[in-house]
């Protein structure tokens, strides 16, 4: 069955089940459903070496692209900020493990910084015994404290040697150093590593890499530099799972998957034949492009049948969108443990056809518009609404397309208000609430889910949008030398949910909203009387002291000229 029919089957279902919102609102929000998660559903948090670590040329760390991108001057990202320091997590290991210790997690997602272990990306030219001494203290220190790593491979921040000596992605040979750089990493880690990433959310490192240029490494390839990016990124996937599948797995007993991210489409009018396949190809551009290669073997049958009509109208002689032969296809498809899934928000979808001689772009490529209901909570974030029923229908989507995997949701989050620094995050509990809930809906409707990633532990840079969005559980005042760490109300709330393994009844669910709120008042009095505090303590380990200083030597002095006038 083609990818395409088989979405369309899935939206009739999804019509007959009485799950198709006509319009605004949605059915599934009227009825909270409480009740528990499976047993051993595991809960956790999570984070990205480049956004959290800092120490960026520090003990044999090479320069990544992200570290070229926000050193160039050129006001790429917001403020001009950069994550040289970050959340200076590189030497607060310890205090951020007691901070995961204090949640309760299950486990915790961080990344490995590839341009720390192998500061030129090539492990034929140097491994820095730094940063695996560094990353095996952490991956001890989790453990010590019952707490399972999950660990993603890539997380954006590409050695800048590999970019500058071979364009990237953009060159297949990325496949052959990524995989040496994994098998590195298992031979190192694996031991102890029982879950590994190979990518994170690789669209976006496709999309706003190559195409747009809002991320490292800024290029600007409308409609060619990010499929080419993404077909050797999947090429690079399948090899680490093969490495690890005939080298490691019969020792290590390990799983390895791939994190994809993808918000939910929503047709605009389920009517609408036009709309629902726009929704369709929405969902195939997004979540399919990545996720059918590894599970089908190729690209989405829609994503090559529009690419290669386009690039023919434009003149082309063969299609944008790279083939696989027969022999990658077969080596592709299953190479995947469990899918990571990551997913923040909803759009509506309705259909616009683009001419082709606008000229090549992934947005004229799909020949839709994104919509969102100003009805929905605006989380602070220009792009980010908070719209839970989509998850639901995300994860349902995704067992029933790939063939019902194992299912980690390994990004889900909200950002902070805009110029709200406040503890009492109210908004990020809703969210969580409502995400969470939507989530135990599709086990039940029989989504194979394991586990939940909340998104983040702390806050962090965020990319092109610098300190300015804040994802974390955790308040980070980066206008500190030590950038400490102040709990949030939905710290208190996640830890409670935890507990509880889901929603056992309204009553207790409740007591939580109220005792994170009470808990936060009192937090965020004491962080307004922290310069206070400070000054004090200045006046404390200072002043007194040369006061007291002071008060002896005047005495000492008086002590010789009383004895000098007696003699």
């Amino acid at each position: 069955m083609k990818p395409v029919r088989a979405v369309t089957l899935w939206w009739v279902l999804l019509l007959v089940s009485g799950l198709g919102a006509t319009g605004k609102g949605s059915p599934e929000e009227a009825s909270f459903y409480y009740g528990t998660f499976p047993l051993g559903f595991s809960w956790g948090v999570g984070s990205s070496a480049f956004q959290t670590e800092g120490a960026w040329d520090q003990d044999g760390k090479g320069p990544s692209i992200w570290d070229a991108f926000t050193h160039s001057g050129k006001g790429n990202v917001l403020g001009d900020e950069t994550a040289d320091v970050a959340c200076n997590g590189y030497y607060k290991v310890q205090e951020d493990v007691a901070l995961l210790r204090e949640l309760h997690v299950s486990h915790y997602r961080f990344s490995l910084s590839w341009p720390r272990l192998l500061p030129t990306g090539v492990r034929a030219d140097q491994v820095n015994k730094k940063g695996i001494q560094f990353y095996s203290d952490f991956i001890d220190a989790l453990l010590k404290s019952n707490i399972t790593p999950i660990v993603t491979l890539h997380h954006w921040d590409l050695p800048q040697l590999l970019q500058v000596r071979y364009g990237g992605w953009q060159n297949v040979s990325m496949a052959t150093y990524f995989s040496d750089y994994a098998n590195l990493c298992f031979e190192a880690f694996g031991d102890r590593v029982k879950h590994w990433v190979t990518f994170s959310d690789p669209r976006t490192v496709a999309e706003k890499g190559y195409e747009t240029g809002h991320h490292a490494p800024g290029l600007k390839l409308r409609g060619t530099g990010l499929y080419k990016a993404a077909h050797h990124i999947i090429k690079a996937h399948a090899q680490a799972w093969h490495a690890y599948n005939s080298t490691w797995r019969s020792r290590q007993q390990g799983l390895v998957g791939i994190s994809l991210n993808c918000d939910w489409g929503e047709p605009v009018d389920m009517s609408n034949p036009k709309d629902i396949e726009a929704a369709e190809r929405y969902l195939q551009f997004c979540l399919g492009w990545f996720a059918n290669p590894i599970y089908a073997g190729d690209y989405p049958q829609v994503m090559k049948d529009r690419i290669g009509r386009k690039s023919a109208e434009q003149g082309l002689d063969t299609p944008r969108l790279p083939v696989f032969s027969l022999q990658e296809k077969s080596y592709i498809k299953g190479t995947s443990d469990f899918l990571g899934l990551g997913h923040f928000t909803t759009r509506y979808i309705t259909e616009r056809n683009y001419p082709s001689r606008q000229g090549p772009s992934y947005q004229t490529d799909r020949d839709l518009v994104e919509l969102v209901d100003p009805n929905w909570p605006d989380l602070g974030s220009k792009w980010l609404f908070s719209v839970p029923w989509g998850f639901r229908r995300l994860l349902n989507f995704a067992q029933t397309q790939y063939g019902n995997p194992p299912i980690y949701v390994t990004e889900n989050g909200a950002s902070q208000k805009l110029h709200c620094t406040q503890l009492c995050d109210e908004w990020r509990i809703q969210y969580l609430k409502g995400y969470v809930n939507e989530m135990l809906k599709a086990i039940k409707d029989g989504a194979n889910i394991k586990g939940y990633t909340s998104w983040s532990l702390l806050d962090k840079f965020e990319w092109e949008r610098g300190y300015s969005d804040r994802y974390g559980f955790y308040y980070v005042d980066f206008n500190k030398r030590n950038k400490p760490r102040y709990p949030k109300a939905s710290v208190e709330y996640y830890k409670k949910l935890i507990a509880a393994n889901g929603f056992p009844n309204p009553r207790e669910v409740e007591s939580w909203y109220l005792k994170a709120l009470e808990i936060c008042s009192i937090n965020n009095q004491m962080l307004a009387a922290e310069p206070l505090l400070s000054y004090m303590q200045i006046m404390t380990e200072i002043v007194v002291p040369t006061v007291c200083t002071l008060c002896i030597l005047i005495a000492a002095v008086l002590l010789m000229l009383l004895l000098r006038s007696l003699s």
